[in-house]
């Protein structure tokens, strides 16, 4: 494995830090301004997408583009480092065209779309021109478990009718929010001779085949966005958001893949996009960190300054440490997803893995540096306040904890099972003792 940053990627790097530092850094207090009085998006996000595209900072995620698409086919390596930098600024990755739930939903239309599929949605996402969510979790179910979903969705005649209630849907409260890819439960489908199809019902079917994703225009009759959740009271411009789908009514060319592949769908879509959040992430527990040292020289508590204090110093190495630890799994799943084992077990597991380590980091890492900066920290003066939000809120986003832990413990359960009894050569029981030769 090398995990070393390529020389492509040191290009794309420093020129996506030049332009960070040049053009978007310097709108941040305008942007915060802009949102807070209600202007959302600021207009000059519109100048910044324009001159990132024209520099070529544009779509840097998705390797399977084709040549006459837009975009830089970096593969999951390189842009590992990409989002890092743009997730010091929460906003940034827009500019960019970057941004989840986006680069999720682009990968799928782009992979499982149909060419109709594609002229009407990807390419217009390509060109940011709209933006889009995915519509999975709900408020009536335990959604850790897809299989407990309870939108429904069944035929009839050449329409797919849906019927359900969405929450904490991200995205769908943007202006630009024109598509909706909703995750449904099957109903049973009929065969040419009018009867039932077992195969698709749910008393026949397995459990990961009983769902299947519609891509649902939000200005779709019967589709009711109710409000914009906030997050342990920070309210996201772009939306959290509850959705009510009422007797939605959409052709069945709108299916996305095959009947009951929602689940597996879903699945790859999933492991891209953990590196994306896990790396936007470590860059903000980069920032944070940074952010605390340097406040640390400067702030002084009883005669010396804090940095003189070997509390607050095995703080800031133990984050560094953290941080370093928790980098190398992310770029190792990257690494891996580059050579082609999306659907390799222990793949599976690895990505897990990164979801529990770099949400619990981040919480970690930021809560050591509100600590040192004392009340500042806990105010909207920093952005460390809603760094510890983003990383509380990811040990429940994507799944919780528990099943991501589930999923790694069960991997190694399968692991021991195929090499049952190795690790006893280890032992030295008495019974072992005994068998062993005199030895002179």
């Amino acid at each position: 494995m090398d995990f070393s940053v390529s020389e492509n990627a040191k290009a794309w790097s420093q020129k996506l830090e030049s332009f960070m530092e040049r053009y978007v850094l310097p709108h941040n207090p305008a942007w915060h301004q802009a949102v807070s009085q209600g202007q959302y998006p600021p207009a000059f996000l519109e100048d910044l997408k324009a001159l990132a595209r024209e520099e070529g900072l544009w779509n840097l995620f998705l390797p399977e583009l084709r040549a006459d698409e837009p975009g830089t086919r970096l593969n999951n390596l390189d842009y590992a480092a990409l989002a890092e930098i743009m997730g010091r600024l929460p906003w940034a990755a827009e500019v960019f065209n970057c941004q989840a739930p986006d680069s999720g939903n682009m990968a799928l239309l782009h992979q499982f779309g149909t060419p109709l599929q594609k002229s009407t949605w990807l390419e217009p996402m390509l060109r940011g021109e709209i933006r889009s969510a995915f519509a999975m979790t709900e408020p009536d179910v335990a959604s850790s478990d897809p299989t407990n979903l309870q939108t429904t969705v069944h035929a009839d005649g050449d329409d797919w009718v849906l019927n359900g209630r969405k929450w904490f849907i991200t995205g769908a409260a943007h202006p630009r929010c024109k598509l909706l890819l909703v995750m449904c439960r099957n109903a049973p489908l009929e065969n040419a001779a009018g009867e039932l199809g077992e195969a698709t019902h749910a008393n026949g079917a397995q459990a990961h085949h009983q769902h299947s994703i519609v891509l649902v225009p939000l200005d779709t009759p019967g589709v009711q966005v109710l409000r914009n959740i906030s997050v342990v009271h920070h309210l996201a411009p772009e939306g959290h958001c509850e959705i009510v789908l009422r007797q939605v009514r959409v052709p069945k060319s709108n299916l996305l893949g095959h009947w009951g592949e929602g689940f597996r769908m879903g699945q790859v879509r999933l492991g891209p996009g953990r590196v994306h959040h896990c790396m936007r992430s470590l860059g903000q527990c980069e920032l944070a960190l940074a952010m605390a040292a340097e406040r640390c020289l400067e702030r002084e508590a009883f005669g010396q300054h804090l940095s003189d204090y070997a509390s607050v110093q095995e703080w800031l190495a133990l984050s560094r440490i953290e941080i370093d630890q928790a980098r190398l799994l992310v770029l190792q799943v990257a690494w891996l997803l580059d050579q082609g084992h999306a659907q390799h077990s222990d793949l599976t597991a690895k990505v897990a893995a990164i979801k529990v380590v770099v949400a619990r980091l981040q919480v970690r890492v930021v809560d050591r540096a509100m600590q040192i900066f004392g009340a500042m920290g806990l105010s909207p003066d920093t952005p460390l306040a809603y760094f510890w939000t983003w990383g509380r809120a990811l040990q429940l986003m994507d799944g919780p904890d528990e099943v991501h832990l589930r999923t790694v413990g069960r991997h190694e359960l399968k692991q021991a099972r195929t090499n049952l009894g190795a690790s006893t050569n280890y032992f030295t029981t008495p019974e072992q003792m005994a068998r062993l030769p005199n030895i002179r």
